[in-house]
């Protein structure tokens, strides 16, 4: 509840007021408030982050979800879409790739939308797929639908995988830049999930590279940069 009070314009946060929290809690809050005024991200404080109004597990192991990859997803179902209508009702369930899952949220939110087809979610981190893997469970996301593979970028996977679309929002920092980035970044979301190296957008020229071997003829690439 918000009450904002007219004479002096405060706005005051009421929750739970007629308790009162015991000393551990106070302890844990107090901890968690001098780990924030420190830079630390409140996603990777409070432990989750909504992404595509849905619930994410975060940990430093990964990147927090952010609004604009959002857009990422809209356009991967919007072309989903589009292949569908031109490829007609009879068409085989469209297959999916995720390149550099990290905590799964493009992956999960696409699969959630299009319940029929089947999703690689790949990471070079397998830290980063166990989180992902859990947040697949949160959302109640099965193999076949979902599944994930340890691999740098395509280059892990079996000769024989082909996609209908790839998606990623790969890592497309370059040195310089990150360098300069807000220090709650640079100090703690994982360095690799950001730097795509001393240009920035090496990562993704392999990528393009890998992704030309490995899609359908008439499927896409869909990425952040």
């Amino acid at each position: 509840l918000l009450s904002q009070s007219r004479d002096c314009r405060r706005i005051e946060l009421y929750t739970a007021f007629d308790e009162e929290p015991s000393e551990e809690v106070k302890a844990k809050f107090r901890a968690m408030v001098k780990r924030r005024a420190e830079g630390a991200p409140v996603a990777y404080l409070v432990g989750h982050k909504e992404f595509y109004s849905l619930d994410f597990e975060v940990t430093p192991d990964v990147l927090i979800p952010r609004p604009e990859t959002e857009h990422l997803v809209v356009e991967a179902l919007d072309q989903a879409k589009a292949l569908r209508t031109q490829r007609g009702s009879q068409a085989q369930p469209l297959r999916l790739a995720d390149v550099g899952t990290g905590s799964g949220c493009v992956a999960i939110a696409v699969a959630k939308h299009l319940p029929d087809s089947q999703v690689l979610a790949i990471d070079v981190s397998e830290q980063a797929l166990e989180v992902a893997r859990r947040n697949a469970l949160k959302n109640a996301l099965d193999p076949p639908q979902l599944e994930f593979a340890l691999s740098n970028l395509l280059e892990g996977l079996e000769p024989e995988l082909q996609f209908d679309l790839i998606l990623s929002n790969p890592p497309y920092v370059s040195e310089p830049e990150y360098e300069a980035l807000d220090t709650t970044v640079r100090q703690y979301e994982p360095r690799q999930a950001l730097v795509g190296g001393p240009r920035g957008y090496e990562l993704i020229v392999r990528l393009l590279t890998q992704a030309a071997e490995r899609l359908v003829p008439d499927g896409c690439v869909v990425l952040e940069f």
